[in-house]
């Protein structure tokens, strides 16, 4: 429970960390965020990590911010793009090949009679592969928890590993830069500086909108 009450905390208030870790750790932070990106989108247990909100405020970073006492952190534009496009497309690479060995086995782990792979997200994951095809991929990169299993599920479902490449490598390319450069110029409009929490929250809801809308259909259809 401290741990996801940490997690939270974290992700509502990543300005605030950010700027921590810049100042304490200086270009490791790089490191971090690569570590961060290549673990939400690499690792099938690991769905909740911030991935959307950290793109929005490293780009924030890369303008350059300023603390009270006037002290400016600014994060280099280009290596941050470079690094994190780099973790996005490594990570559901790995996810990829783990659906592909290990995700029979993988789906059916128990811990206390539950499920390490909860088998809601798979079918939510199904579904929007059934919807979309191989475009899932790139679709899912926007969306929370769906961004971590779809390249599982693709490697579960013995996807071509070629057209996976591709759509990974556009997914990859695609939300990076739509997030990164999205904190790059707006990040430090005052109304976004001063309402932090409340972007995240947007950024959050925007991203769990196309599940919401598949989850209003489907109960309107039946």
């Amino acid at each position: 429970m401290q741990t996801l009450h940490y997690l939270l905390d974290f992700i509502l208030h990543l300005d605030t960390y950010l700027f921590v870790l810049i100042q304490e750790y200086g270009t490791t932070v790089y490191l971090i965020l690569f570590a961060i990106i290549f673990i939400e989108t690499g690792l099938v247990l690991m769905p909740i990590l911030p991935g959307d909100s950290l793109l929005f405020a490293a780009g924030t970073f890369c303008a350059g911010v300023s603390n009270a006492e006037g002290q400016l952190t600014q994060l280099n534009l280009g290596l941050v793009l470079v690094l994190l496009i780099v973790a996005a497309i490594l990570g559901d690479a790995l996810n990829y090949v783990i659906g592909k060995k290990l995700g029979q086995p993988l789906s059916q782990l128990q811990f206390n009679k539950r499920r390490l792979i909860q088998e809601k997200h798979l079918d939510q994951t199904h579904a929007f592969f059934e919807k979309h095809g191989p475009k899932t991929i790139i679709l899912a990169r926007f969306v929370p928890i769906i961004r971590t299993f779809a390249p599982f599920v693709a490697g579960l479902g013995q996807m071509s590993y070629r057209s996976f490449l591709k759509y990974n490598v556009i997914g990859a390319v695609a939300w990076v830069l739509l997030l990164t450069l999205s904190g790059y110029f707006f990040g430090n409009i005052p109304l976004v500086r001063e309402n932090f929490e409340l972007v995240v929250f947007g950024i959050i809801g925007l991203s769990l909108l196309p599940m919401l809308w598949a989850y209003l259909k489907n109960r309107l259809r039946k």
